[in-house]
Parts: structure tokens; C-alpha cells; sequence
């Protein structure tokens, strides 16, 4: 099969219309037609089919797009074996939580050639494995907590990133309190508490230090922006987990957290036998 028709037809598995194809690929509509027409005639098979004034893939065109990407990342690594020093071409799609894009891939983007673009959304690690896992995007950024290890499917390579210790964050005017983790949070036992609202990670950091304390930690509020989680701390909504290293607002006390220390772990994920495809060994390369 040829592989340029490979591309048109794997572009238009994630564009959704021929349109979109011409105009991302930049050639015409009636190219991406034809040669679409052409792959299901060496395939065999029907690729697409109308829906409503649109196209869509059949299941066998489905099925020959998702054999399209490990064949397009095993032809660009079987040219950049054989002429190691041509430039690498493409797109790699990554989501990421808020942090990760901030201070580890943005800093990477300005060192990327011209060749090599990305496409960043923004996810929480439950999302961004499950579009890596249905090949929506080629790299994930990923957290888990050393208290709280998420599971890692077999079909998918992670690579550590960087970690950072978690604090205790409550009123400046609380109480003070000492000891071990179990002993600070112990001191909050009563209070309400604020987790995550597109993640689990925190609340079980939380719950498994709770426990170990005797208690059932009280959870009322969900936020997903850290300083949204600092604002209703402020205003006396209950107390959270945030980073030991954060930039905490006026009012905002942070406890350090010790036998046990819960720390933050960042991954980058990848589908096993992707990663020396060279545009996304180039930003894995770069984000080490």
C-alpha cells in the first residue's frame, strides 16, 4: 500500500472530513478522494462511506487506520535509520495536566525545528491515557503519587519526569501542628475537605494518610485550579493538599508532610514501539 495514501487516510480518521484533510495536508479535496478511492482499491475493501453530506470510515477503514500509525512511525524510523541525518518531520499530539505544559513542554516548543510541530491539550491523566490508549495522541504527561501508584497498562511505556513533595495547605490562623503526617493531618480531622475535581490521585493521598490517623477525612469541595483550591481555603472551605514548593497566597499556611512524604510523580507516556518515531523521540529526548 502506498503510504502517502496511508497518511490521508489515518489524517482523516482524526479530522473527521476530507475538507479538513486538504486543508491541514494542503492539497486538494478532490486529491484526498482519489487517492483514498485508490487505498480501498489495493485494500480490498470499502474505506469510507457517506454520512449525510459527509464521509466516515468503515470498520475496515478504521481497522486499516489504526494499522496506519505503527506503519507510518515504523517508515519514518526506517528512513531516519538509513539517512540519520535527515531532519525529523511531523506532528506529534500530546495532552498533559496544567503544570506539566507550563514548565515542562513550552520550555521544549522554541527548540523544536521548523519540521517538527505539536499539538497540546490540556487533560488530567485519566483522560490523557485513555486518547493515548485510543491513539488520539502520541504522548501523555502523566501524575501519580508515590501513595496513591496508578496502574500502567502493559501496551504503554512510561518514563519518569520529575517529582515534588506535597504539603499540607490550611488557614494561616490554624493551629500549629507537629509530627509525623499522620499527627498533621490528624489535627484537621474535623475540618472539611478540598480534592481534585478531575482526579482521584489527591483524595486517595488523602484518604490513605486519613486512615492511617483513624479517620475519615470530610470531603466537600472539588476544584481542579490550584489557586481556585487556595481562594477556598482563604475563605474557610477546608484545607488541601498543594506542592511544598508553591507559590501559597496571603493567608495560606503550608504543613510539611513526613513519614509518610506523599510526592508527586510526573510520567510521559507513550504506546510501546512509538517512542523512536523521531519526532516524538525528539520531544522525549528534549523533555528529559
Amino acid at each position: 500500500m502506498d503510504v502517502r495514501r496511508l497518511e490521508l487516510l489515518l489524517a482523516l480518521s482524526r479530522l473527521g472530513s476530507m475538507h479538513a484533510v486538504s486543508e491541514t495536508l494542503g492539497v486538494t479535496t478532490s486529491t484526498v478522494s482519489q487517492q483514498i478511492a485508490a487505498l480501498a482499491k489495493e485494500a480490498g475493501l470499502p474505506l469510507i462511506e457517506p454520512d449525510g453530506r459527509r464521509v466516515r470510515l468503515t470498520p475496515a477503514g478504521r481497522r486499516l487506520a489504526g494499522h496506519a500509525v505503527d506503519i507510518l512511525a515504523a517508515h519514518e524510523a526506517a528512513r531516519a535509520d538509513l539517512d540519520p541525518s535527515a531532519e525529523p518531520a511531523g506532528t506529534v499530539r500530546i495532552a498533559a495536566f496544567h503544570t506539566a505544559i507550563r514548565d515542562t513542554l513550552l520550555p521544549v516548543v522554541p527548540r523544536l525545528p521548523p519540521a517538527v510541530r505539536v499539538e497540546i491539550q490540556e487533560q488530567e491523566p485519566p483522560d490523557a491515557i485513555a486518547l493515548l490508549e485510543r491513539d488520539e495522541v502520541d504522548l501523555a504527561l502523566t501524575y501519580d503519587y508515590n501513595l496513591a501508584p496508578a496502574p500502567l497498562d502493559p501496551a504503554l511505556h512510561a518514563a519518569p519526569l520529575w517529582e515534588t513533595s506535597w504539603s499540607l495547605a490550611v488557614p494561616s490562623r490554624s493551629p500549629r501542628s507537629a509530627g509525623t503526617a499522620v499527627d498533621v493531618v490528624a489535627a484537621f480531622a474535623d475540618r472539611d475537605w478540598i480534592v481534585n475535581s478531575r482526579h482521584t490521585a489527591d483524595e486517595q493521598v488523602i484518604r490513605t494518610i486519613a486512615a492511617l490517623a483513624g479517620f475519615e477525612p470530610r470531603v466537600t469541595q472539588r476544584a481542579d485550579s490550584l489557586q481556585l483550591v487556595q481562594e477556598m481555603i482563604t475563605a474557610g472551605l477546608g484545607v488541601a493538599l498543594l506542592p511544598a514548593g508553591y507559590t501559597k497566597a496571603t493567608g495560606i499556611s503550608l504543613r510539611r508532610l513526613r513519614d509518610p512524604e506523599p510526592r508527586l510523580r510526573a510520567h510521559a507516556l507513550t504506546r510501546r514501539g512509538r517512542r523512536s518515531w523521531p519526532p516524538l523521540s525528539l520531544v522525549l529526548g528534549l523533555l528529559d
